[in-house]
């Protein structure tokens, strides 16, 4: 039976409606896929500025990525929020870019003036970081790693729950892969006693669990993460 003219219109329509909302659907998966493309060659442009800089702050940087993303998954963190750790943990230092070398390889105490220069960092990072879309989460994470869970770090003064956790995390995680490498102004530490400072500032400097988690963490997953990443100190495991 013929069908009426109306019925075989309402078909057609139908069915080129259909083909537009997957061809919108494939060309929105096709422009997902090249921003994200997009972000990992930022971050990767900002990881080269950074071995430009210093190549022992690009290498840091690399360690402390994989740390972020075990403690972050440890903690039971959205998948979705892991993007953002990563990219803080590669990009913290970034505003290092900022602050002269003399400074940052000066193998002494630094004079006031100094220190107060190299402690905005974390703000140059975020000034760098926050103007890229993608990375407007991470760049809080950059912006405030250096605060202190009794309120008493920079630039924001926050305490506890009020610093984001990606940025707790970056701080328990950049303080231990401090003490345990060689710096200009000294030399490293070993192992245990990085441990032992680290538990000391557990609810001081550090978040509590943060501590925790990475403590277990490093005593599992730290050869592994030493043997793919270099220099770094010899440390009893």
């Amino acid at each position: 039976m013929q069908q009426p003219p109306g019925t075989a219109l309402g078909a057609g329509r139908a069915a080129w409606s259909a083909s537009s909302e997957q061809a919108l659907r494939m060309r929105v998966l096709e422009l997902e896929e090249k921003l994200q493309g997009l972000h990992s060659v930022v971050i990767l442009a900002f990881q080269q500025l950074l071995d430009l800089k210093d190549l022992g702050t690009g290498v840091h940087s690399t360690r402390l990525a994989e740390w972020a993303v075990r403690i972050a998954r440890e903690l039971g963190i959205e998948e979705r929020y892991l993007a953002n750790v990563e990219a803080a943990a590669l990009l913290h230092d970034i505003g290092k870019i900022g602050v002269p070398d003399a400074i940052l390889r000066k193998p002494g105490p630094l004079s006031d003036d100094e220190r107060t220069l190299i402690n905005k960092h974390p703000e140059f990072g975020w000034a760098i970081q926050r103007l890229f879309p993608s990375l407007e989460q991470a760049s809080l994470f950059t912006l405030h790693h250096h605060e202190s869970y009794d309120g008493g770090g920079y630039p924001s003064r926050l305490r506890a729950g009020e610093i984001p956790l990606g940025a707790r995390i970056i701080a328990v995680i950049d303080s231990f892969d401090a003490m345990i490498c060689d710096r200009p102004y000294r030399r490293c530490l070993p192992y245990d006693e990085a441990i032992r400072r680290l538990l000391d500032g557990s609810g001081v400097q550090f978040d509590p669990t943060v501590v925790r988690c990475f403590v277990h963490i490093a005593a599992a997953e730290a050869p592994a993460v030493f043997a793919a990443t270099e220099p770094i100190a010899t440390a009893p495991l």
